[in-house]
């Protein structure tokens, strides 16, 4: 009996066994899409629980309270101010993304191929102008070690302008000849989605983040003992709620019949393009957070005695945009990622009344969410661990600067080992 005891332990606690319960995410998703397919109605917006106010409110609420109770007022407020990370991040997101769908898209309107649907293709063009989404990219960048609260601000700040620049953006591009028979007609309902817009991300995102943020000041023990308590036993509050976001996301296209009014084979198209695209401006980010040329231009840092006064101002303008570890990671999650909460507000009302073609356009949006979620999912390791390869050599580099000698460093075996990691790195 004990010897079989110690062999279920052993399994238990194996590698293998480990990562495999670290993907419980993707297991209950996989289950609540099952859920969704055969009772749509339940979790779909206007269904039984009406999840357009129950999960599409609720749900992220509960994501932003708590980022609200656990991040400090002045880090975030920092954060806030970081313009150089704004802007690079709403380039990314709303112009080069775009860009680059369109040029595909009207790659594949011009091949002619009739089993890819052209009202498809137009969904792909709206979830590429659509800002990044609202719960995913928080959830991944603090489990990968980034920058949370930076990524925080760029929701609140990516979801309140996309409101503006996202039907901008659709005009702009089915504008042509291409894609003019899917412009929507006259503007018809763009008043409506500017207040449907500013109300879900005042009352989602930004009440529950301030609410939070004055219970962590005014009753700072308490809050930490929830907090400590969260974190004791793992309960991630977030990771729950992104499921839950999910799930209505799929019941709603499951109930507008999105997956069986195009034919499979344009399913399978979506599902490899949204997935390859994906992966492409995951790239993109990276190489725009940490432009190599940056560090090739300016390798050391000036000082006003010995340096040029161009090459002073010139460092101090432009080597900020080269980004440390942690807010790359957040720039990855942020650029590359599209809102479905927000998104499905976007699309229905831009097209008002006229809803004949709203599955197929709901279609990309639904699946892109998914499988950005899946692959940020695994990316989440990788980042983990090449942000904390940073952290360490920065804390190497923090103890040698405040006078530490070699052989005090040597006999501190945690400082030595990080020493060795970062040589053989």
């Amino acid at each position: 009996m004990g010897m079989g005891k110690k062999i279920l332990t052993k399994i238990w606690t194996h590698p293998v066994t480990e990562y495999l319960k670290g993907q419980w995410f993707f297991y209950c998703l996989a289950i609540f899409i099952v859920i969704a397919r055969f009772a749509p109605n339940f979790a779909a917006d206007g269904g039984l629980i009406k999840a357009q106010y129950s999960i599409g409110y609720g749900a992220v609420a509960c994501i932003f309270l708590e980022s609200g109770l656990s991040m400090k007022t002045a880090r975030l407020m920092a954060n806030m101010g970081n313009w150089r990370a704004h802007l690079t991040i709403l380039m990314i997101s709303f112009l080069i993304t775009s860009s680059i769908v369109f040029g595909f898209c009207c790659a594949v309107k011009a091949a002619n191929d009739s089993n890819i649907d052209d009202w498809v293709l137009v969904g792909l063009i709206l979830t590429a102008t659509c800002p990044t989404t609202v719960a995913s990219n928080v959830i991944m960048t603090a489990n990968a070690g980034g920058n949370d609260l930076l990524c925080i601000c760029e929701v609140f700040l990516g979801n309140l302008l996309g409101a503006f620049i996202t039907p901008a953006l659709v005009q702009m591009y089915l504008r042509g000849d291409s894609f003019s028979f899917a412009n929507p007609a006259s503007g018809q309902g763009i008043g409506a989605l500017y207040g449907r817009v500013m109300k879900q991300v005042g009352l989602s995102v930004f009440l529950p983040l301030f609410v939070g943020q004055i219970i962590q000041n005014v009753l700072p023990k308490p809050t930490n003992i929830v907090i400590g308590f969260l974190k004791k036993y793992h309960l991630k509050i977030g990771s729950y709620m992104l499921l839950l976001i999910m799930f209505s996301s799929f019941s709603t296209a499951f109930k507008q019949d999105a997956f069986t009014s195009v034919s499979s084979l344009c399913i399978i198209f979506v599902c490899f393009f949204n997935f390859g695209i994906y992966l492409f401006f995951t790239g993109i980010c990276f190489l725009v957070a940490r432009p190599f040329f940056i560090i090739k231009l300016f390798p050391v840092e000036p000082s006003k005695g010995e340096s040029s006064l161009l090459y002073y101002y010139s460092y101090k303008l432009f080597r900020p945009f080269y980004y440390n570890k942690r807010d790359t990671i957040c720039i990855m999650f942020c650029g590359a990622a599209k809102t479905a909460a927000l998104g499905v507000s976007l699309v229905t009302s831009q097209y008002g009344d006229d809803k004949s073609h709203l599955g197929k356009l709901l279609v990309p949006l639904v699946l892109y969410q998914s499988e950005q979620v899946i692959a940020a999912g695994f990316f989440v390791p990788f980042f983990k661990k090449w942000c904390r390869d940073e952290q360490e050599d920065n804390n190497i580099r923090k103890d040698i600067e405040m006078g530490l000698s070699d052989h005090e460093v040597e006999e501190d075996p945690k400082l030595d080992s990080g020493r060795q990691k970062s040589e053989s790195n």
